[in-house]
C-alpha cells in the first residue's frame, strides 16, 4: 500500500476499493463506471460527460455542470461523495442520471405537495 493512498480505499484484500456505479438515463440506457469512495457527484458528472458513451450519443448533454444523480429517490448534490453513502465495494450500485438545470432545496418536495393539494400545517381549535 502506497502511504500517499488512504487506507481506507483499499479493499481488505489489499485491493484498491471502487465503487461500480451502473447508471440509468430517462431513455433506459444503461452503462457501468468505476469510482473511488471519495468521488463527489460533480465528480462523477464531470468523468460521465468527459467519457460520454457513444451509444448515449442522442442524450449528449451540453455541460457536465447540469447532470444529476439520483440515489434512492433523492438527487445528490455535488459536494457528497460516495464513501458518505456508504456504497458497497463490489457490489453494482445503481443510480439514475439526470439533465436538470437546478436541484430542488432539501426537503421543498413536501411543501411543492402540500400546495398542490391546498393542504396546509394549520389546525383550527375549537
Amino acid at each position: 500500500m502506497s502511504s500517499s493512498v488512504p487506507s481506507d480505499m483499499f479493499s481488505p484484500c489489499g485491493e484498491r476499493a471502487l465503487i461500480n456505479l451502473r447508471l440509468i438515463l430517462v431513455s433506459g440506457k444503461t452503462k457501468e463506471f468505476l469510482f473511488s469512495p471519495n468521488d463527489s457527484a460533480a465528480d462523477i458528472a464531470k468523468h460521465v460527460y468527459d467519457n460520454w458513451p457513444m451509444d448515449w450519443e442522442e442524450e449528449q448533454v451540453s455541460s457536465p455542470n447540469i447532470l444529476r444523480l439520483i440515489y434512492q429517490g433523492r438527487f445528490l448534490h455535488g459536494n457528497v461523495t460516495l464513501g458518505a453513502l456508504k456504497l458497497p465495494f463490489g457490489k453494482t450500485t445503481v443510480m439514475h442520471l439526470v439533465a436538470r438545470e437546478t436541484l430542488p432545496e432539501p426537503n421543498s418536495q413536501g411543501q411543492r405537495n402540500r400546495e398542490k393539494t391546498g393542504e396546509s400545517n394549520c389546525c383550527v381549535i375549537l
